[in-house]
C-alpha cells in the first residue's frame, strides 16, 4: 500500500545529480594538499557544506525550478548527512539532534556566502569561517588556493545556465 501511495504523490525535484557533482568536487584530493584543509569528517563537511551553499545560491538566483531545485539540493545533503552518521553508528536518539547541527552549518554557510556574493562580508573572511572554521593554515598559498578555487567554483556556477546545474554538468 506504501508503494501505491509513492506512486500517486507528485514526484518533486531531483537534486542527485548535482549533488553528486558537488560531492565529487569536494574530494578532490587538491583540497586537502593545496589548501591544507583537515583531512578529516570535519574538513571534508566543511568543504561539501560549502560547495553546497554556494551551488544553493545559485539555483536561488534561476527560474522556478531552479529555486525549487536548491530546496531538493538541500534535502539531498539532509539525506546523505543522515546516512552518513548512521554508518558512523549513531543510533536513533541521538541522531536527529546530530542532523539538525549539520544543517545549522549549511544554513549559516548559506548565510555568510550571501552576505558575500552581495558584499557586505569579505570574501577571504567567508573563505576562513566557511572552510578552515576560522582556523586557517599557517601556509598563506593553502588559503589562497581555497579562496580561489571557491571563486572558480562559484564563477562557473554563474556560467552555466540552470538546467546544466540542475542536472549536475557544472565542471
Amino acid at each position: 500500500m506504501r508503494s501505491l501511495m509513492a506512486m500517486l504523490r507528485p514526484k518533486g525535484a531531483d537534486a542527485g545529480a548535482l549533488y553528486h557533482a558537488i560531492v565529487a568536487e569536494a574530494r578532490r584530493p587538491a583540497w586537502y594538499r593545496e589548501g591544507a584543509v583537515e583531512d578529516s569528517m570535519d574538513g571534508r563537511f566543511a568543504v561539501l557544506s560549502t560547495l553546497a551553499a554556494l551551488a544553493i545560491l545559485r539555483l536561488e538566483d534561476g527560474d522556478e525550478e531552479a529555486v525549487r531545485h536548491s530546496v531538493a539540493l538541500t534535502e539531498s545533503f539532509i539525506a546523505d548527512m543522515d546516512a552518513q552518521m548512521r554508518e558512523e553508528g549513531f543510533g536513533d536518539p541521538s541522531l536527529g539532534k546530530q542532523v539538525r547541527l549539520l544543517v545549522g552549518a549549511l544554513a549559516t554557510r548559506v548565510d555568510w556566502w550571501r552576505r558575500t556574493r552581495s558584499g557586505e562580508m569579505d570574501w577571504a573572511d567567508a573563505v576562513r569561517f566557511s572552510i578552515y572554521r576560522d582556523d586557517p593554515p599557517l601556509a598563506e598559498a593553502a588559503t589562497t588556493f581555497s579562496s580561489e578555487a571557491l571563486r572558480r567554483f562559484n564563477e562557473g556556477l554563474s556560467g552555466f545556465d540552470d538546467r546544466d546545474v540542475i542536472e549536475g554538468r557544472v565542471n
